[in-house]
């Protein structure tokens, strides 16, 4: 039988065992890690306040013992009947219906505090990475606080680190994707992690590669392709992520499939050439984005296929017409597409733009040694970099970025910052890293949590992140960009 929880640190009884009406039943199945659900507190190796909440003139407390990789709630200022216990999430405090009131229990005549007993943080054994809060009231009132979630250190020993974790709460293990499912943003949250493995050292979530891969490879079109071709694109650049990574050659025969796709929708008749943004025939627009990816996507193979030259001839047959298309704009920025009508340029300048052309340019480089191509990125760099209009007060601002986490513009810096990241890596001197640093600077004091979950405006002001990954993914990749540069 579990021990029930002993009195709390500074309460006015000895150590010991509730009563039977100060006890309460767990309100979920015993997990397991280090120790298993329901450990004594007086066992804790190093605890540490995490957060705080007050009712009543009653202080509760989330205490974290990092090395146990566990937690315990504690309530103070009061008397009998007042109430504490731990709430369990594993999607970033979203829900808890299965991990709610854990350790649920009650202060005994005699004492001005109490605590619960000890709860895991992580479901380890099944790829659960958790979160705690602790909640209470007093006895004679219905008045419920609760803490801000917060977990222990595991898997957070950098910034890049704890984001790449507080992302990894919002991947579901069922679908191989993240939070909502999203297609296209669900492959820029996974080459986040991927990247963060690679530059951290971290390979504690690379399981997420063969899950995504395992689950999601007949889905839609099969190998990741559908009717978007952009979307296709973008998962084509997460499996060569995959397999710079993991040398695993089933990765890139499905980036070589992805960009096979794309390329049966690049053709001529309309606007000189280009990749349709959409196989859909009342969705032909031609697209920066869409062709931006194309150009990646195919550098990035002929680096990486020894013997080739379909992909390179492909790649600079794209950048050829890209640089001619009118996309570019008199201040050197992406406009969005081409009026499918006039081929007149139209759209914003998104930031993902401004910076997957900036990755294609790099790899086009790789591929060719033609430095003319990095003097172009170099052009593109600092027209971006140095936009009043995407960096208000110096901070990356997407137009449509708005204030949720859901929407697609909420995805849209991630890719900018890796695209910059990936040209400040194959230039001399980095100029771009200062900038960089920035940006995660900007992000890390200004727009996150307890959890080091993100919001969508890195200079803040910060907001609790609306369901969806786009923020998370987006800050992930700035923190790796400012870590690898």
């Amino acid at each position: 039988m579990p021990r029930t929880a002993s009195a709390a640190t500074g309460g006015g009884a000895a150590a010991g065992t509730a009563p039977a009406a100060a006890r309460h039943a767990a309100a979920a199945a015993s997990i397991c890690d280090i120790y298993c659900d329901t450990r004594d507190p007086a066992d804790a190796s190093g605890p540490r306040d995490a957060a705080t909440a007050t009712v009543h003139g009653r202080t509760i407390k989330l205490v974290l013992s990092d090395n146990d990789v566990m937690g315990f709630a504690t309530i103070g200022g009061g008397g009998q009947g007042d109430e504490v216990w731990l709430d369990r999430s594993f999607d970033g405090g979203r829900s808890w219906a299965s991990g709610s009131k854990l350790g649920d229990t009650f202060t005994p005549a005699g004492s001005q505090g109490w605590r619960t007993l000890m709860y895991n943080v992580d479901d380890w054994a099944n790829a659960g990475v958790g979160a705690l809060r602790a909640c209470g009231k007093a006895g004679d009132q219905p008045e419920i606080a609760c803490t801000q979630w917060a977990r222990v250190n595991r898997n957070a020993w950098s910034r890049s680190t704890a984001a790449a974790t507080a992302l990894m709460m919002l991947y579901d293990n069922k679908t191989g994707l993240f939070e909502s499912n999203g297609w296209w943003t669900g492959a820029n949250a996974l080459t986040a992690v991927i990247d963060n493995a690679r530059i951290s050292g971290m390979g504690s979530y690379e399981y997420a590669i063969s899950k995504t891969y395992d689950l999601n490879k007949n889905a839609q079109g099969g190998n990741f392709t559908n009717n978007f071709l952009d979307d296709t694109g973008w998962w084509g650049m997460a499996w060569v992520d995959a397999y710079d990574l993991t040398h695993d050659s089933r990765y890139l025969d499905t980036a070589r499939a992805d960009a096979d796709h794309m390329n049966a929708y690049w053709e001529t008749g309309t606007c000189g050439g280009g990749v349709w943004w959409s196989s859909d025939s009342d969705k032909r627009y031609k697209n920066a984005i869409t062709n931006e990816l194309y150009l990646e996507l195919n550098a990035a193979l002929h680096n990486r296929i020894a013997g080739d030259t379909t992909y390179l001839g492909r790649a600079r047959a794209e950048w050829s017409w890209f640089q001619g298309s009118g996309m570019i704009n008199g201040d050197h920025l992406v406009n969005d597409g081409l009026n499918s009508s006039t081929c007149a340029p139209t759209g914003s300048t998104y930031t993902y733009n401004q910076g997957v052309v900036l990755g294609g340019l790099s790899e086009l480089y790789r591929a060719t040694g033609d430095s003319a191509l990095l003097d172009t990125a170099k052009t593109l760099a600092n027209a971006s970099t140095t936009s009043g209009a995407l960096n208000p007060g110096g901070v990356l601002s997407d137009i449509g970025e708005a204030g949720s986490c859901s929407s697609d513009g909420a995805s849209f810096k991630g890719p900018y910052v890796r695209g910059l990241a990936a040209l400040d890596s194959a230039l001399s001197g980095h100029p771009y890293s200062a900038y960089l640093d920035r940006q995660a600077n900007a992000a890390y004091a200004n727009d996150r949590d307890l959890l080091d979950q993100y919001g969508p405006h890195w200079n803040g002001p910060f907001s609790l992140p609306t369901p969806g990954h786009g923020c998370q993914q987006s800050a992930l990749s700035a923190l790796n960009a400012a870590e690898q540069n």
